[in-house]
């Protein structure tokens, strides 16, 4: 993706490479796998691999637990307010968008995603290193944008708004209830259902701004409403937030507990679409 609209979210790998011959180089967060990152990195970035450490409860005890221990793995990471960040995994996937989120929800007022990842880097002849980079921990701590993270009760609450767009992230038959990932399958009532992965083009950058403007705004999914994506927990959400951030969307929440929380919760009411 090109356009120069999404400059403040993307970056191209011949801009990263300017940035980070500059004087003032970002923060270059590696959120591969360690095998990934050893077997080659772009050069001085640190790795962070953040998969797999899910919450599956947004109750408020534990929603502020799990979030105080992800700030301060980021402030290990060297993670300050004034240095930029530019996270990058192996394209533009959900590994990379879930650590931008995580920035973006603390406050970090910097930070940008490498499109199409170190693919698109060692496409374009970037060089590669095999020698890690030592993080130098910071004492950073963040400043929560609590309109950036949806709970159980907030989704529950907007069930039903017109003003509201729940955006279901996952595959088709997660959605339509055929593949269960929780103690219930389906999806939740209402919910818009556009899969992440249309968000990319085949060689794993994101779509241009047009294409991704017409595929959502055909769904309903349009700027002047708030949207909550969700997928199983929080990843694939965190991709569809991106693009949406990409586009200049000004309400967009990602629902941290998602389907596995959702799901679980007997209380809560699904529904089962019988087409994706």
């Amino acid at each position: 993706m090109s356009d120069s609209g999404a400059n403040e979210i993307l970056i191209e790998p011949r801009e990263l490479a300017g940035w980070l011959d500059s004087g003032t180089p970002p923060l270059l967060l590696d959120v591969r796998t360690a095998e990934d990152y050893s077997n080659g990195h772009i050069p001085g970035a640190v790795h962070l691999d953040l998969w797999g450490v899910s919450l599956i409860d947004t109750s408020d005890p534990p929603l502020r637990s799990f979030l105080w221990m992800i700030e301060h793995v980021l402030a290990l990471r060297g993670v300050t307010n004034d240095r930029g960040i530019v996270v990058y995994s192996a394209t533009s996937d959900a590994r990379a968008a879930r650590v931008f989120w995580f920035l973006e929800y603390f406050g970090h007022s910097d930070v940008r995603l490498l499109d199409g990842g170190i693919a698109a880097w060692r496409a374009g002849n970037g060089p590669l290193t095999q020698s890690a980079t030592p993080p130098t921990a910071s004492t950073w701590t963040g400043s929560p944008v609590d309109a950036r993270l949806a709970t159980w009760t907030d989704v529950r609450d907007r069930l039903g708004r017109g003003d509201v767009a729940v955006l279901d992230t996952r595959s088709d038959d997660e959605y339509c209830g055929r593949l269960v990932r929780a103690a219930r399958g389906g999806a939740i009532p209402g919910a818009v259902h556009i899969e992440w992965t249309k968000n990319l083009t085949p060689s794993g950058t994101f779509k241009s701004r047009d294409d991704l403007e017409r595929m959502y705004s055909a769904a309903g999914v349009t700027p002047d409403r708030e949207v909550i994506p969700y997928c199983q927990g929080g990843y694939r959400a965190a991709h569809a937030y991106v693009a949406l951030r990409v586009l200049g969307y000004p309400r967009v929440r990602n629902y941290l507990g998602s389907w596995k929380e959702w799901g679980d919760r007997t209380d809560l009411p699904i529904e089962q679409p019988s087409e994706a």
